[in-house]
């Protein structure tokens, strides 16, 4: 990434960070809602981040993936139905039955990524218009299975929508307990407190950012991103030099898959324990413009992940302080106000009007040997 994109992350973060710092001031102190925005932007960026990912390695291997979305939705439903199979039908426990519907909401990515590889790959479809049938695919499919397994006449679970056996749990480290005894005021004690809730996140969102960093060591450190950024850039040369392309995008496309079957698992498994049609909300999508607005790089993609993540925690965060919000900012207490912020941010960064991006060459392009 370039200084300007930097640049613009940096500004826009500050900007929102400032909004609901003046907002609430009269509430709490800075300190508090600062690292309650930073907090709440991890956390929501977690599936923007993961599915940048999944488009990252997607069309580093030069396949075009805007099907992220239906991806996300259908790892969302079916990881919750494992959850929910696992604890009411099979009586596992609930951290078995949690860890389970992680497992197959992964499983469900990689299925769809297989799809898209099929599609692509092997039969050469239009790679726009195969990620277009597995975003439809998954609408269709999720919708038409939530209906008539939970409130069909006769479905398994007579027309009631059981109870989920929960979500994951918040991993807590102890800043607060090893250095609140090395503090002598209440003002200390309250900074490691509110540092400590920035820590504070749940497995999906912790993983997404060891994921990012991983990745970025996999594609530019090792032969398999040598390999990888070579067939999405010029695969008649990887070709020649003996790497199996079709091999490459395969395994690629299916990695990208399960990406986004663990965004998928963060709606329903570490989010909210239940599932909505068109849960992802277009997600997806969003996650495809961070990954562009990362020139195609995991590192470039979650910091662009996080500006579309700070834009929802505002959202988020403003209706904390909706009671203190003056009356000339009153718009602000209409969520859908603030909400579109992320939708704008999207359009704006697709327009190029930030600077151009560089896709890999070979990005689109079915592969004949």
């Amino acid at each position: 990434m370039d200084w300007k994109r930097f640049s613009f992350i940096f500004l826009i973060i500050i900007i929102l960070f400032s909004v609901v710092v003046l907002i609430g001031q009269v509430k709490s102190s800075p300190i508090v809602i600062i690292t309650s925005m930073l907090a709440t932007t991890i956390a929501v960026a977690t599936p923007l981040t993961l599915g940048a990912l999944a488009g990252v390695f997607s069309e580093r291997a030069g396949i075009v993936n805007i099907g992220i979305e239906g991806m996300m939705l259908s790892s969302a439903f079916f990881g919750w139905l494992g959850a929910i199979y696992m604890f009411h039908v099979f009586e596992y426990s609930i951290g078995i039955s949690i860890t389970m519907g992680v497992v197959f909401a992964i499983l469900a990515g990689m299925a769809m990524g297989l799809l898209l590889a099929v599609l692509s790959i092997t039969y050469k479809v239009d790679q726009i218009i195969g990620g277009t049938v597995i975003n439809i695919l998954a609408v269709g499919l999720t919708g038409f299975l939530n209906r008539q397994m939970f409130f069909g006449r006769g479905s398994v679970f007579e027309g009631n929508v059981p109870n989920s056996p929960g979500v994951l749990p918040t991993i807590h480290i102890p800043l607060t307990e090893i250095f609140s005894p090395l503090c002598n005021s209440a003002d200390c004690i309250l900074v490691v407190t509110s540092i400590n809730k920035v820590f504070d996140q749940k497995p999906v969102a912790i993983a997404a950012i060891l994921l990012v960093f991983v990745s970025h060591y996999i594609l530019f450190n090792t032969r398999w991103g040598l390999r990888t950024r070579a067939v999405g850039e010029h695969p008649k040369a990887a070709d020649t030099v003996g790497i199996n392309v079709i091999k490459m995008r395969y395994a690629n496309v299916i990695i990208g898959g399960a990406f986004a079957g663990l965004a998928g698992a963060y709606f329903t498994i570490e989010s909210v324990p239940s599932f909505e049609p068109l849960l992802t909300n277009g997600r997806g999508f969003i996650s495809l413009a961070a990954m562009i607005f990362g020139n195609w790089t995991p590192i470039g993609a979650w910091t662009a992940a996080l500006v579309f993540g700070a834009s929802q925690a505002l959202n988020i965060n403003i209706q904390i302080f909706r009671d203190v919000i003056p009356p000339q900012l009153a718009f602000l207490q209409q969520s859908y106000i603030v909400g579109l912020i992320p939708y704008i941010l999207t359009m704006v960064i697709l327009t190029g009007i930030i600077g151009r991006t560089t896709p890999p060459a070979a990005d689109g392009i079915p592969y004949e040997k």
